[in-house]
């Protein structure tokens, strides 16, 4: 039986990063006008327990190899913005790509416990100041998440008026683009790609806003105990919580066109708006180069490495 492959990927500094079963491809462009793209095998965690690959079970390890693929393409492309910096500053690129690499790893860490802290946390504290007004567990768990959805909402809008943020939701918007394209049959040339929509429902975006969503509901159903509790808890559940939003996107992108999901996914959809910003040409270029060579690899089933386009 034929099994539907789906493609997608991410935006990265200056470029996009597109994802196939095996493979994966990163298409940066340089200062100098190039693509440089870099072609490596998918070593997915998912692949190796192929006993967890089941339905809400799978999520969790899904999730883990989206962010390892992602930090990987993150990596390659900020080495080579450190690298067109210091060519033009005269330092060493060797030294450049060893401090990026140490500063993308603390980035890392720093970002892990300021994101734990503001979304979980502050809105279990919000809801908390407000027990004395609602007594019931089940609308101080509400209220929490309304709390959660406004803060990460507020969070992207305040980040997306950065000029360097604004450039990398310009490249989500052309692996949006891309990507509608390709699913539609279109010819993956520019002017074809730019008509098609910078939205699409398998989202990392749609995704978060499902995952906020779902961990509301699930709160509801165990009380309201002590702060630290709560805490240890939100965090406990987020595994069952991915694996639930994780079925929801996927079921999303087999029925991407019908309108019930399209309303069930509306809240995702608006905040893509933010997300993603209308690409030039030059952008939706690198998309392009990211996504055909992935295809390519894909069916030659043979790595490329480095290269210049």
């Amino acid at each position: 039986m034929n099994r539907t492959v789906y493609y997608g990927g991410q935006a990265v500094i200056e470029g996009v990063m597109m994802r196939g079963p095996r493979f994966f491809t990163v298409a940066v462009r340089r200062q100098n006008g190039e693509i440089v793209t870099r072609t490596e095998s998918v070593e997915s965690i998912l692949g190796r327990f192929r006993w967890m690959n089941r339905p809400f079970l799978r999520g969790t390890l899904a999730i883990i190899d989206a962010l390892v693929l992602g930090m990987k393409a993150l990596a390659f492309s900020a080495n080579l913005a450190m690298e067109d910096a210091s060519e033009e500053q005269g330092f060493s690129s060797t030294k450049a790509k060893s401090v990026n690499d140490i500063a993308i790893g603390v980035t890392m860490v720093v970002g892990l416990a300021v994101g734990i802290f503001i979304f979980i946390g502050l809105p279990s504290m919000g809801a908390g100041i407000l027990r004395s007004l609602i007594p019931s567990s089940f609308w101080l768990n509400t209220a929490e998440g309304v709390i959660r959805l406004g803060l990460f909402i507020g969070y992207v809008y305040l980040i997306s008026m950065m000029r360097d943020i604004r450039r990398v939701f310009q490249y989500h918007g052309a692996e949006h683009k891309t990507i509608n394209a390709y699913e539609a049959g279109e010819e993956l040339v520019v002017d074809r790609v730019a008509k098609y929509t910078t939205l699409h429902p398998r989202c990392g975006t749609s995704f978060l806003i499902v995952v906020i969503i779902i961990a509301t509901l699930t709160h509801m159903v165990m009380g309201w105990p002590v702060w630290y509790l709560r805490l240890l808890s939100r965090i406990a559940v987020l595994p069952i919580v991915a694996g639930i939003s994780y079925e929801v996107i996927r079921l999303a992108g087999k029925h991407g066109k019908s309108r019930w999901w399209r309303m069930a996914l509306a809240p995702g959809l608006w905040t893509q708006r933010i997300t993603t910003k209308e690409p030039t040409p030059d952008q939706i270029e690198v998309a392009i180069q990211a996504l055909q060579t992935v295809l390519e690899q894909e069916k030659s089933g043979v790595e490329n490495g480095v290269c210049q386009a």
